[in-house]
């Protein structure tokens, strides 16, 4: 069983809990693009009010075909939603069978979504003594007992990538067994290169699932979508909310996708500062990051701190880290760190080895 539903990014909560405005708090806890919404959303915002007095476009038909535009494939093949986890939540009532597989650690919503489903839930909980590793070999074997599989690529939250080559060899894996494959990309966007998107797609038996949150840094709009084959995209939509994705959602969706330089420079910027972030961690000696293709490091803690007291230490210099231990197969050990503004990293540097001096 899960060990709870609490996610990132509570930090309205925390801020009340500590009588202080949430604008003092950096949040390091929901990973979302620190360089913020893309040029052009902040002004089709602003100008999407007239609209806002009829219905949204129901069948969201100009982002689906701006989003199919941007992956290269047929409009048909793309499902809009109230976020991916709308989709999460409804993949389990719409597909057959009855013993679903987890890759862990994973996001807490697969099992969720599953057990308020009636499916029964089962778990590979990957090795960080191996940098969470997928041993195909383990994956097989558990797969011959199950009818749908979960799979997070880039991992969440540990970062680790899948490489392409791989996710094809488990694309046969669950052909073999009868199993349909769920592969979340939510962030996928960061390393766009490594995506698996044309390889579900042509196995017929798999979906892709996608945010636009966290690159694209509009959370508050909640605007995800899942690429499959036209059958599966049309039970989907028929399954859904009628007028689930709203207007503003939708306009923001289409403005986010028309500035490829902006892509590069988010993807420039992550690369640098999480790496430049990982190696200062490291320095520290009393913590290890994890390799990630993400705009996040899981860090583990190393000098018998869990990451419960270091993130109570932190939330006294106005910082939130996400406390992982309620992910299934982590510990009280881990936690995990958001990519944001240098000068916020930088902020979080100073913390981290100013508390680890206290010990």
């Amino acid at each position: 069983m899960s060990k709870g539903h609490e996610h990132g990014g509570n930090v309205f909560a925390v801020a009340r809990s500590l009588g202080v405005p949430a604008e003092r708090i950096v949040d390091f806890s929901a990973s979302i693009n620190p360089l913020g919404m893309a040029p052009g959303v902040r002004e089709v915002l602003a100008d999407c009010f007239d609209r806002l007095l009829h219905y949204p476009d129901k069948h969201a038909f100009e982002l689906k075909e701006r989003l199919a535009a941007y992956h290269g494939i047929a409009s048909e093949q793309v499902c809009v939603a109230n976020g991916s986890t709308e989709l999460i939540h409804l993949l389990p009532r719409l597909l057959p069978g009855k013993r679903a597989l987890i890759v862990a650690p994973a996001f807490a919503e697969y099992e969720s979504a599953l057990r308020r489903a009636d499916w029964d839930v089962e778990y590979l909980v990957l090795d960080s003594r191996n940098d969470f590793r997928l041993p195909l070999s383990a994956l097989q074997d558990k797969l011959e007992r199950c009818d749908l599989l979960f799979l997070c690529n880039p991992a969440n939250p540990t970062g680790a990538l899948v490489p392409e080559t791989e996710i094809a060899e488990i694309v046969q894996l669950c052909a073999a067994a009868g199993a349909f494959f769920v592969l979340d990309e939510a962030f996928m966007d960061f390393c766009e290169g490594d995506s698996a998107k044309a390889v579900l797609l042509r196995s017929g038996r798999g979906i892709v699932l996608r945010s636009m949150t966290k690159f694209f840094a509009i959370p508050g709009l909640r605007l995800g979508y899942a690429i499959a084959d036209a059958g599966l995209v049309e039970r989907l939509e028929e399954a859904g909310a009628p007028w689930s994705v709203n207007t503003a959602a939708q306009l923001a969706g289409i403005a986010s996708l028309q500035d490829g330089e902006y892509r590069e420079r988010t993807r420039r910027f992550i690369a640098a500062e999480r790496s430049r972030m990982a190696a200062a961690i490291d320095a520290l000696g009393w913590a290890r990051t994890f390799s990630s293709a993400a705009n996040y490091l899981l860090v583990e803690l190393r000098n018998g701190m869990t990451a419960a007291a270091l993130k109570e230490r932190l939330l006294r210099h106005g910082l939130m880290i996400r406390d992982c231990a309620n992910f299934h197969g982590l510990d009280a050990r881990f936690f995990r760190v958001a990519v944001r503004l240098k000068e916020e990293n930088d902020r979080l540097l100073v913390a981290l080895a100013e508390e680890g001096r206290l010990d």
